[in-house]
């Protein structure tokens, strides 16, 4: 019995000591450090974690309580991968479970697939700091970005109890960490382009007013700096925004969806493009100036 007893008292001792182990179900799957200390324990975290420790603090990604989510599981993300303490195979793991997580329906509460792309940001974040993943992985990684961008529906930002989800600014951080890279293909900065120019004025009546517009500009900054997107193909890019002749630009201030298009040109537009071009000091940036000042006229 008493040999009984002493296995059972060393499992608890070896379970608790597990980077993935549960204090309970309701906080997250994964113990905080009682110091409340991230950077000592994101070394200890990540260099003893497994897959299944990887899996378990992607899991606390979704939790409702903003405290958890963000300040916790986020933070010690953020921590282990800036930190390197994460091998290449375990962000070859975990870059595959979030690229599941986006391709599959968003929770109830809409803070899983907000957050795993944003976690994916920081995946492409060490992947250019020091390659690891495949010319076909990266590829895949600007695909699986762009195809999350353009196809966010819910604009929620910030909300008073429940925190964040950001869906296209955490979308927008994805691209911008992919645009900084020097690996990136030009056919994967088509693809980004192309989901920023599908929310830069999305349908319906929706103004962006969480600093989305600035997080969809960085990308755009980064890609204006590649010498193989030339003059006529910002120019084209930049006539793909030019409003149409449907109503919602022909009489914005006649209905609720034009309201909603008119802030989403002065903020996106003017305050972001036409300022981060002109601004620059790059000539490469600077060229896209003329473009912005001439969307934006069109938009009067």
């Amino acid at each position: 019995m008493k040999r009984i007893w002493a296995a059972a008292g060393a499992a608890v001792l070896m379970t608790a000591a597990l980077p993935g182990a549960a204090k309970t179900k309701e906080a997250c799957a994964v113990a905080r450090p009682d110091d409340g200390v991230l950077k000592a324990f994101a070394a200890r975290y990540f260099v003893a974690a497994d897959n299944a420790a990887i899996d378990a603090l992607v899991a606390c990604l979704d939790n409702p309580d903003s405290a958890i989510r963000d300040d916790f599981a986020f933070a010690l993300w953020t921590q282990g991968l800036r930190g390197k303490h994460l091998d290449a195979d375990g962000l070859r793991h975990a870059k595959q479970r979030l690229t599941a997580i986006l391709a599959a329906p968003d929770d109830s509460a809409g803070f899983r697939r907000p957050f795993a792309v944003l976690a994916l940001s920081e995946v492409a974040r060490a992947d250019r700091v020091e390659p690891l993943l495949t010319e076909t992985e990266l590829h895949g990684l600007a695909a699986t970005g762009a195809t999350y961008l353009r196809g966010v529906t819910d604009y929620r930002g910030f909300v008073e109890g429940q925190g964040w989800r950001h869906g296209v600014a955490h979308g927008a951080d994805l691209l911008m960490q992919l645009a900084l890279g020097p690996r990136l293909a030009r056919a994967d900065a088509d693809l980004l382009l192309g989901a920023i120019a599908a929310q830069v004025a999305p349908p319906g009546s929706h103004a962006y007013i969480h600093g989305e517009a600035r997080r969809l500009a960085r990308p755009l900054q980064f890609l204006a700096r590649r010498p193989d997107i030339d003059d006529a193909a910002w120019a084209a890019w930049f006539q793909t925004l030019h409003p149409g002749d449907a109503p919602r630009w022909k009489a914005p201030y006649s209905s609720a969806e034009g309201l909603g298009a008119v802030p989403q040109q002065q903020r996106i537009r003017r305050r972001r493009l036409c300022r981060a071009a002109s601004g620059s000091r790059d000539p490469q940036v600077r060229r896209l100036a003329p473009l912005a000042a001439g969307l934006l006229k069109s938009a009067a």
